[in-house]
């Protein structure tokens, strides 16, 4: 079933795209967090433009990302004062990405940038993933404890004007979390991620907040941050393309329900094991694409 991308300039099979959606959103029901840090790299794999799949993954991520901020709101499971000042510093990284995406667009090395800031942030975080998960299995088979953790980083503390986010437990300065949604915004521009596999240990083990509310504030981060992505994407760079977004939404809603599903019935060590190999997959496959020769030496892309 071939269908035209009308931004992406190509055919594509519609039903790949339905696939490649209902993949990520098994993976996002199971794991907790947002699929744009897959969906990217899977849709330049298949042929996308970097540019038109960075921008359309953040839309998809908007809308795959709403109901699940619903589910952790109705269980109080949202710091929303924490949100917030994630959310004002995820605009002002967007605008400052949004700048950024139009200059190496102009320089013509927007695509090597996205695929260098996958292979970084995706081998990196895929690494400490792997490492704690095989920790933690190996502590769960001899019968030890996990290792406490600590409340928060010590530049945390440092921080001046502190105020009291009672939801997470915390009574430190807005800057920390401002600064981390600054980060998020800038990469959310860049990469089309929501940002969840990025904020969810940043709030952990760098902010410290209490694990009960961790998912949801990170969901209400991702839909608005996304949303302004989204905007900028469109009022900018003109890169989202509303099919292709239709087609993964398709896909992915229906994933998220199967992977929430499967994801009580198996241990947490080994999910976050398999998470860790496929992260780890897909930046090696990007860092082989970096250097190896591309079959077409020049691209076409309307100014």
């Amino acid at each position: 079933m071939d269908v035209y991308l009308p931004i992406a300039n190509l055919s594509v099979n519609g039903l790949v795209i339905v696939a490649l959606g209902l993949v990520t959103g098994m993976l996002s029901g199971l794991f907790g967090i947002g699929g744009g840090f897959l969906t990217t790299p899977l849709l330049i794999f298949y042929g996308v433009p970097p540019t038109v799949a960075a921008a359309s993954a953040t839309t998809q991520v908007t809308g795959a990302s709403v109901s699940g901020l619903f589910a952790h709101s109705k269980r109080n499971g949202v710091d929303y004062r924490m949100g917030s000042v994630m959310v004002v510093g995820g605009g002002i990284g967007a605008g400052i990405g949004s700048l950024l995406f139009r200059f190496f667009r102009s320089i013509g090395q927007i695509d090597v940038v996205i695929s260098a800031l996958y292979v970084v942030l995706l081998g990196s975080i895929g690494a400490m993933m792997a490492r704690e998960a095989w920790q933690a299995l190996r502590n769960s088979g001899k019968g030890t404890a996990a290792p406490r953790r600590r409340r928060h980083h010590p530049l945390v503390s440092a921080l001046p004007w502190r105020w009291r986010f009672y939801r997470s437990g915390l009574y430190i300065s807005p800057l920390a979390p401002l600064i981390l949604g600054m980060v998020v915004g800038i990469l959310s521009m860049l990469m089309g991620i929501g940002g969840g596999f990025l904020l969810i240990p940043a709030m952990l083990y760098v902010l410290g907040m209490s694990a009960n509310v961790v998912v949801g504030t990170s969901l209400y981060n991702v839909v608005f941050t996304t949303i302004l992505a989204t905007m900028m994407h469109s009022l900018t760079t003109h890169a989202v393309d509303m099919v292709l977004v239709a087609l993964l939404l398709i896909g992915s809603v229906t994933g998220a329900q199967m992977g929430t599903q499967f994801a009580g019935r198996a241990k947490p060590e080994v999910l976050r094991l398999v998470l860790a190999a496929v992260v780890l997959l897909i930046a090696f496959k990007m860092l082989f694409g970096l250097g190896v020769r591309p079959d077409e030496l020049f691209t076409v892309s309307a100014l």
